[in-house]
């Protein structure tokens, strides 16, 4: 196992990947349980939800997508972004679905009112968190992921496809497979200008 910070490192976003697996269902599922149960939030709040779609589900997923940008994509732009769905996130193994739910940050909002504007930033805060820490820890197992936000235009689509509690609110998709073509190399800002230190 590579330690935290060769994982962190490793950590890239992949468009090239295939439906084929590294690892068994359990251990993937184990991996997104490990995320779940240890990764931190505010005021402990554990409002992450998480849907892990497969093999059927996780290509209806996409094809709810295309469905949907059809009708608000140009029709000579369609081509390239249905091309895009298909070979880059279809076309690997599964989708992830990040969740936020919202009776949980409503509840505190009531319950500590003097916090109530910071509950919905923070609960964004603890998906990113989750979703870095899953990110991170598929692409120790051997998978490529990246991030999408089709979120909102596709909710009520998803909700419904896959009986989604209706105070779950969409916030990323992640699909997920083996890697079949190394992204580029990355390009940093000088740290200089992103890191103080005061001695």
């Amino acid at each position: 196992m590579k330690n935290l910070k060769k994982a962190i490192e490793g950590r890239r976003t992949y468009y090239s990947i295939s439906d084929k697996s590294p690892i068994s269902n359990d251990d993937l599922k184990e991996i997104i349980d490990f995320a779940v149960l240890n990764v931190p939030s505010a005021f402990n709040s554990q409002s992450t939800r998480v849907v892990l779609l497969l093999n059927e589900n996780h290509k209806k997923l996409w094809n709810i997508v295309k469905k949907i940008l059809k009708q608000r994509v140009p029709a000579d732009a369609f081509p390239s972004t249905e091309a895009k769905i298909d070979n880059a996130f279809a076309a690997g193994y599964g989708t992830i679905l990040f969740y936020e739910d919202e009776s949980v940050v409503e509840g505190l909002q009531h319950a500590f009112p003097s916090y109530s504007d910071n509950f919905p930033v923070w609960s964004q805060q603890t998906s990113a968190m989750h979703q870095f820490a899953i990110w991170t820890l598929l692409e120790e197992a051997g998978f490529g992921a990246s991030l999408q936000h089709y979120n909102p235009i596709i909710d009520e689509e998803v909700a419904k496809a896959f009986n989604i509690n209706e105070k779950w609110k969409l916030i990323a998709q992640m699909p997920f497979g083996i890697p079949t073509s190394e992204p580029a190399p990355k390009e940093f800002q000088p740290l200089e200008s992103r890191v103080i230190i005061h001695k």
